[in-house]
């Protein structure tokens, strides 16, 4: 490889690291950012969690485990600590890995970037498969796991309640993110968005203010900014490298092994999605790279399911965990059911 072709490629991937920056940070992944502080920070975890416990009816616990995510922003490298905790603490295998598998996946940032970047059916795809196969999972690791009569124990070490604002400043975070999404579809242009979309949040500026304590508000700023650091220099990365692999790789390779809707390129997305380690975000813009190069709709939604939910790191964790043979029971779960779904919608919406 020349110098002047390295250089080249790195000219690339600034370029799409430009157009990234320019099209998706102000209206899109800074107030996803201040959502998901707000949920980590003012939004008690004890007050989802406790939930998972033996004294919880099961179609609540699982419930809670499969949608848990959106409301705890967690990302995949906070899950695998949370589901130890729980999972130790006494929760049943079954709600355990529900949650393991649905909260990185229904992320609020995840899923939302996901939307904005490839596309709302992929967006929406991505949430209700998560929540709804996180379940199927859970249920038939209880089946497999659990006998009638085993002792489960209560999880009494959770109880915090949130601060009553939390769900009006959720509102408003929410609207504060759709709305130039709305408008945007209705055709409005780029600075009649920002006319209505600036009062908006001074208006939940204000109102933040005034629902809630000085300490409150700086754990909500903490957390915004450690989600800021931890994920953005990585998701900026991501975006690089996902320039330069459109650029670099042959679109024949991608179409031969991802391409098309076909049951066995939805099982190779899903081998290399569990196989990769995705850090929070940065697998959409590479599933965003690979999908202009040829792949399919339904690989991207197995890759989508498969890539967060496990890595080889998470997969040493895992095991460590539950013990081989049930942890390789739920790795093997993860990539059927990614495949599964993959090769459905693709052959239902390509």
């Amino acid at each position: 490889m020349t110098l002047d072709y390295l250089m080249y490629l790195v000219s690339v991937g600034f370029q799409s690291l430009q157009e990234y920056l320019a099209l998706h940070v102000l209206m899109c992944l800074l107030p996803a950012f201040f959502l998901a502080g707000a949920i980590a920070s003012l939004f008690s975890k004890e007050s989802v969690l406790k939930f998972f416990g033996a004294d919880t009816p099961k179609y609540i616990s699982y419930t809670v485990a499969a949608a848990s995510g959106c409301l705890l922003a967690v990302c995949s490298c906070t899950t695998l600590p949370l589901f130890a905790g729980i999972y130790k603490r006494g929760a049943g295998i079954g709600p355990a890995t529900t949650f393991l598998f649905s909260a990185p996946a229904i992320n609020i940032l995840a899923v939302v970037y996901t939307a904005k970047i490839l596309g709302y059916d992929l967006g929406v795809a991505r949430a209700f498969s998560a929540v709804l196969l996180s379940i199927f999972i859970g249920l038939t690791m209880s089946l497999i796991y659990e006998r009638k009569g085993a002792e489960q124990r209560s999880i009494k070490t959770f109880g915090q309640e949130e601060h009553k604002h939390t769900v009006e400043l959720f509102i408003l975070l929410i609207a504060v993110l759709v709305a130039p999404e709305i408008m945007s579809g209705r055709g409005w242009k780029y600075t009649d968005q920002i006319i209505v979309w600036i009062p908006l949040i001074v208006l939940t500026a204000y109102m933040s203010i005034k629902w809630f304590s000085k300490d409150e508000l700086k754990s909500w700023m903490g957390e915004t900014w450690f989600l800021i650091k931890q994920i953005t220099p990585l998701l900026l990365l991501g975006v690089f490298f996902a320039g330069i692999i459109v650029e670099v790789l042959p679109k024949e390779i991608v179409a031969s092994l991802v391409g098309g809707n076909s049951l066995v390129s939805s099982f190779i997305a899903s081998i290399a999605g569990a196989m990769m380690y995705f850090s929070t975000l940065t697998e959409v813009p590479i599933i965003k790279a690979l999908t202009l190069l040829g792949m399919g709709t339904g690989p991207s939604l197995a890759m989508l399911l498969a890539g967060p939910a496990l890595s080889l790191p998470s997969m040493i964790v895992i095991n460590r965990v539950m013990g081989i043979k049930k942890g390789m029971t739920y790795i093997s779960l993860v990539v059927l059911i990614a495949t599964i779904s993959g090769y459905i919608f693709g052959t239902m919406f390509a």
